[in-house]
């Protein structure tokens, strides 16, 4: 409950950052415009986005004949969580990541490395794919999706903001000062923000997963054997199109930057504290 109270105040945190953005840049109707924007790019990226990642990962979609462990494991898992049975899809790199996309449960994917089902043990895996699986049950694509697009959108509002100035309801040049502030720190912040959701959602989803696959045990020693064999295995995809790695179950990138702030994903070692924690309780 603390997790979903949480990301409601960031979404509308972030909603009325980007409302701030539009009326610095152009008052009561740049305002009004941004949200269409945002409207017009959540549409987009709630009906397309799936598509677009399978994409750009080379996921090649899989079936009983071609992957049947695999394929039967995640219906095990979906029928337990009391789901519709999603597409599975692979994927050819020996970097150990997996994801969940789609825009609802009746129209959800789950992909999987073959790097990762040679990492874990079927236990282990179970783990992975119930907290994918958490993922399509809390709808948490879509939240990410709708965050990513309206991060997105305040930057290139302040962008736009930078190269034009910032115009008043009446049509008066806004404050300068007070524009350059905004234009400079507003997608700093929605940055944050975006970082601090996605965040949130894992530990909630780390949760749910263990209660779907009914093991924590299994998920924490899943977690802690795919960040050790992730070091050094680069994902391709997911360096080309950073924007896609607040998606994996285990942050993709290389390098780091500044921790904690910036980072898609809690560390691990907390996740994993997290769920020996249920399996004491």
């Amino acid at each position: 409950m603390f997790n979903w109270m949480k990301t409601f105040i960031l979404m509308a945190g972030i909603t009325a950052l980007f409302g701030a953005v539009g009326a610095v840049i152009g008052g009561q109707t740049g305002m009004l415009a941004a949200l269409a924007f945002a409207l017009a790019g959540n549409f987009f990226a709630y009906w397309f986005s799936d598509r677009m990642v399978l994409r750009m990962y080379n996921a090649h979609e899989v079936d009983d004949r071609t992957a049947p462990e695999f394929v039967g494991l995640v219906r095990e898992l979906a029928a337990r969580a009391g789901l519709p049975m999603p597409k599975v899809y692979l994927i050819d790199e020996p970097a150990p990541n997996a994801f969940a996309t789609g825009r609802n449960p009746a129209h959800a994917a789950v992909a999987a490395t073959t790097g990762i089902l040679r990492v874990l043990t079927r236990r282990e895996l179970a783990g992975v794919m119930a907290h994918e699986l958490a993922h399509v049950k809390h709808r948490d694509i879509l939240i990410s999706t709708i965050a990513a697009t309206m991060a997105g959108a305040i930057s290139a509002l302040a962008q736009f903001g930078a190269l034009f100035g910032g115009r008043s309801d009446d049509g008066r040049p806004s404050n300068p000062l007070f524009g350059l502030l905004v234009m400079l720190l507003a997608p700093l912040a929605a940055m944050l923000i975006q970082m601090a959701i996605s965040r949130g959602r894992e530990f909630e989803a780390d949760r749910g997963g263990a209660e779907i696959c009914g093991d924590p045990e299994a998920l924490a020693q899943a977690l802690a054997k795919i960040e050790r064999a992730a070091q050094g295995e680069v994902l391709p995809a997911a360096e080309a199109h950073p924007a896609t790695a607040q998606m994996m179950i285990v942050n993709p990138l290389a390098g780091g930057g500044l921790s904690g702030l910036f980072a898609t994903h809690p560390r691990t070692r907390e996740r994993i504290e997290r769920l020996l924690a249920m399996v004491r309780a």
